[in-house]
């Protein structure tokens, strides 16, 4: 067996057989081969570029001859160990791009000392030191810089002023001198060869732009003149030298990533990517792995239009590397995984291709060689006994990366609409009234003048052209999507009120253009659901969700929710305003995926309850620390303090709109208890139930604390266990049978548990608390009941609210002789569990469980259209008498 050290050069030799560059370099540089048997074994890293560079002279005499030399073992390097199988991709990738980071700094600092000996440092008029940032573009600034390519920069310089030296230059001129003298050290043909070329044209306003700029000069030209492929190109911007690089990413991340969500974005890299397409056609260059059908650009591309469309909103998005893109891509649902894998497998086979390509002569190619003899050389480097089987490969990536291209580009209007027409002619109701008939609406001269109105409003007429455009496009598809569904008038009504909601919002319309699907569920949602369709124009960012696959999983994972929640609420803090929207858009998120869940029949009634409240809980165990961090005056790092929630919540019945009853506790001794708790109190509602940009979380009640609006807002342990033994009233009894800990300290709440627990089984009269709840009863239903012909299901006789207190009147009269009645479980089970206790007739125990799942269901049904709780009295005739019988036997009447 050989030793390791006779492989060294036999891996030089057969790597020198599959690249002319390297045989060539072996041939004239006598050092090189040395070097690289003693280094090959090993990545070369910063440190050993940096310890090649000291060993050669690090002064401007010899700057030029040393990052030549540096390059040509680097590369020379890579070639040994990418076609002996030691290096993958990632190293290759990453190697490159440490030499270009060592080179340019390198030249930078010795280049920059020689002009300060002559014109002394730039200066800021106040007199802060200027610095240069030079800043790597394209796949330098991804760090996935291949074998010969070329390195894109932009300079740029903090603020404009003078130097200090004696000879006074402005800081422009400082810095235009250094910036051509750094591309002059490294873009040269001298005898060594060259280090990088350097293309400059991504620098503001390109070739005809100057070749440095200040910060106030790029923040101005993003503002006034940055287009759509600039945002593109600046997402993988990074800084290779200058200190102040945060300055500057505060400046290109507004320009780049969008607050909202950009799905004009896909338009726009549309028409870049045919610009691209057309050049390559004409060059005759369709066998290009980075620009030709399926090659290295589109994969770069779908990962980046995803950055564009959703990195101002999901900061995790804003990184560079394409297959770290595609990723987070796949973890988010955004792209599926099988797409990922795809692409990911495509990305590396694409870009191993182009370094074995580029290593035959160190030349910028990307495109398959001609001549067999090299074609053979290509698939020997590839692994592959001839350039057929090689080739078979890569057309099968090639036709996977287009294929989920078109998937992702392809113009979904590229066809004129067979309704186009019809819209068009909108103003004109005769004509578009028989066509509506034709497609299957009732009341068709009802919508026709409705589409009518819409194109003869001012609101329409006054769109910018490109949103009209996009708008004009969509409109047949609203039609036809709302045709094919149950109720077509119903839905294109509610269709065309939310699209004259979002019309100015040309990312909206832009995500229902190019996504039928959207739109399809769009119409079938709206149609469903009155609740949805208004739920849908207030916070119309929701459409996104409609693109999300994940919807559809009926078992939402709460705690990985809460914790990646609670992850990027710290990453922002402190900022406030922002946390309080974040924490609205990813309620308002959950709430319509279990929408969307519940109008396609994945939930029933009780497990939507169960999982709303559930959501409840999370936000209002998150408000707390957020808010107990922006008090002041704080005397402890952790509140003892708890939330109680009371009613809906309390019994995990939770329904869309639902207020949140809520009591605040708290058990400290300290002397400033009450004044700080009060204070974390009204913060925390106030966190709660404010209006923000993005909507409201929830309406708060607090009057079911003790002594009820007159009371204090944050009551003690201690007080409220006195409140509830001697000065409650019967109702708040009734009203602690629903009652449980929310959210803060768990030990608050287990201490809550056990007053409550004491006072529901306190003993009672019976005759007198029977007549407490009955009158009780009364009262409520003299106020509400009997409004209309129509049942109500709530208040009236027989419906929902005499279920609930004859369970309270059970807990309240029983739970002393049998305390698994103080359990906290739901109107229904405690019903079962009292008829086994043999206090009510097991077989009305069970009807009424029905009846009052039945009617909370006809309860959800009548909000989801916007209707009140009230139904025909025969649709609910059967289900009443079992509720009317059980009262009559427990309140004699």
């Amino acid at each position: 067996m050989p030793t390791e050290s006779a492989l060294l050069p036999a891996a030089i030799q057969h790597a020198a057989g599959l690249s002319r560059y390297l045989a060539r370099m072996l041939d004239s540089r006598p050092w090189l081969a040395e070097t690289l048997a003693a280094s090959i074994d090993a990545p070369v890293d910063a440190a050993a570029m940096q310890a090649f560079i000291a060993e050669q002279g690090a002064d401007e005499a010899s700057l030029r001859p040393t990052l030549r030399q540096l390059r040509t073992w680097v590369l020379g390097h890579l070639i040994v160990r990418d076609l002996s199988g030691s290096a993958d991709l990632a190293e290759v990738t990453e190697t490159m791009t440490v030499l270009a980071e060592v080179a340019v700094k390198h030249a930078h600092d010795v280049l920059r000392e020689g002009l300060m000996q002559r014109y002394g440092a730039p200066l800021s008029p106040t007199g802060w030191e200027q610095e240069l940032l030079v800043i790597g573009m394209g796949k330098l600034g991804g760090r996935e810089l291949n074998v010969s390519s070329d390195i894109d920069l932009i300079f740029i310089y903090p603020e404009d002023g003078d130097t200090g030296g004696k000879k006074v230059i402005s800081n422009f001129e400082f810095f235009e001198r250094l910036g051509k003298q750094l591309i002059q050290s490294l873009a040269e043909i001298t005898e060594h060869g060259q280090v990088f070329r350097v293309d400059m044209r991504l620098r503001p306003n390109g070739d005809s732009g100057p070749l440095v700029g200040s910060f106030d000069m790029l923040e101005n030209y993003f503002i006034s003149q940055g287009r759509e492929w600039e945002r593109y190109a600046w997402i993988k911007a990074r800084v290779l030298a200058g200190e102040r690089w945060r300055e500057l990413e505060q400046i290109a991340r507004p320009f780049v990533f969008r607050k909202y969500l950009d799905f004009g974005a896909i338009n726009a890299m549309r028409d870049l990517h045919a610009q691209i397409r057309r050049e390559v056609s004409r060059r005759d260059r369709m066998h290009n792995v980075k620009l030709g059908p399926g090659g290295i650009r589109e994969i770069e591309f779908i990962a980046q239009v995803f950055q564009l469309i959703r990195g101002g909103r999901d900061t995790e998005l804003q990184i560079r590397p394409t297959l770290q893109v595609l990723a987070r891509l796949a973890a988010r649902g955004i792209l599926g995984a099988d797409t990922v894998a795809e692409l990911s497998a495509a990305y590396d086979f694409l870009r191993r291709l182009e370094h074995r390509l580029q290593y035959l002569d160190d030349a910028q190619t990307h495109d398959l060689p001609d001549s067999e003899s090299d074609r053979a050389l290509i698939a020997r480097a590839m692994g592959f006994d001839s350039f057929a089987a090689l080739n078979h490969v890569l057309e099968g990536h090639r036709a996977v990366v287009s294929r989920h291209f078109e998937a992702v580009f392809g113009n979904p209007n590229d066809e004129d609409h067979n309704l186009n027409a019809t819209w068009a002619a909108a103003q004109d109701s005769t004509r578009t009234a028989p066509k509506l008939t034709e497609l299957g609406y009732r009341d068709a001269d009802a919508a026709a003048s409705r589409l009518a109105a819409i194109h003869a409003s001012s609101r329409y007429q006054q769109l910018p052209n490109h949103i009209r455009h996009r708008f004009d496009a969509l409109m047949p598809r609203v039609i036809e999507a709302a045709a094919a569904t149950q109720d077509a008038d119903e839905t294109l009504a509610r269709c065309l009120d939310l699209l004259e909601a979002i019309s100015r919002r040309g990312a909206y319309l832009a995500l229902l253009q190019q996504y039928p699907q959207a739109l399809r569920r769009v119409a079938d949602l709206v149609g469903s659901s009155r609740w949805a369709a208004q739920y849908l124009a207030r916070h119309p960012i929701l459409l996104d969700e409609l693109l999300d696959d994940r919807n559809h999983e009926p078992q939402p994972d709460w705690q990985r929710f809460r914790d990646e929640l609670a992850a990027q609420l710290d990453a922002i803090e402190p900022d406030m305003e922002r946390q309080m929207d974040l924490m609205r858009e990813q309620h308002h998120a959950q709430v319509f995926r279990l929408l969307t869940q519940d109008i396609s029949g994945l939930l029933t009634v009780e497990k939507l309850a169960d999982h709303l409240s559930a959501l409840a809980d999370i936000m209002v165990a998150l408000t707390l620390p957020l808010c107990w961090r922006k008090i002041k005056i704080r005397h402890r790092d952790e509140p003892k303090f708890a939330v109680i929630s009371y009613g809906k919540l309390g019994g995990k019945e939770l329904g869309y709109a639902s207020d949140l009853d809520i009591v605040f506790l708290y058990d400290d001794e300290a002397p400033e208890s009450a004044e700080v708790y009060s204070r974390l109190a009204q913060r925390t509602n106030t966190w709660l139930s404010s209006q923000t940009a993005a909507g409201i979380l929830f309406e708060t009640d607090l009057r079911l604390r003790p002594n009820g609006e007159s009371g204090l807002i944050a009551c003690s342990l201690e007080a409220f266990r006195k409140y509830q033994l001697e000065s409650a009233w019967v109702w708040e009894h009734q009203a602690l049978t629903r009652a449980r800990f929310s959210a803060g300290d768990p030990a608050i709440g287990e201490a809550f548990e056990r007053i409550r627990c004491e006072v529901l089984r306190l003993p009672r009269d019976l005759a007198a608390l029977r007549t407490e709840v009955a009158d009780m009863r009364q009262k409520m239903r003299d106020a509400h009941g009997g409004k209309s012909a129509l049942f109500d299901l709530k208040h009236d006789h027989g419906g929902l609210i005499d279920v609930e207190f004859l369970v309270q009147y059970l807990v309240l009269g029983h739970a002393n002789a049998h305390p698994q009645l103080t359990g906290n479980l739901g109107n229904i089970a405690l019903l079962r569990i009292a008829a086994e206790l043999g206090l009510i007739p097991a077989e009305l125990a069970e009807a009424c469980g029905d009846s009052y799942r039945e009617f909370r269901r006809l309860q959800h049904r009548q909000r989801l259209n916007g209707q009140p709780s009230r139904v025909e009295p025969d649709e609910v005739a059967e289900a009443r008498k079992p509720v009317e019988a059980l009262w009559a036997s427990v309140f004699g009447g």
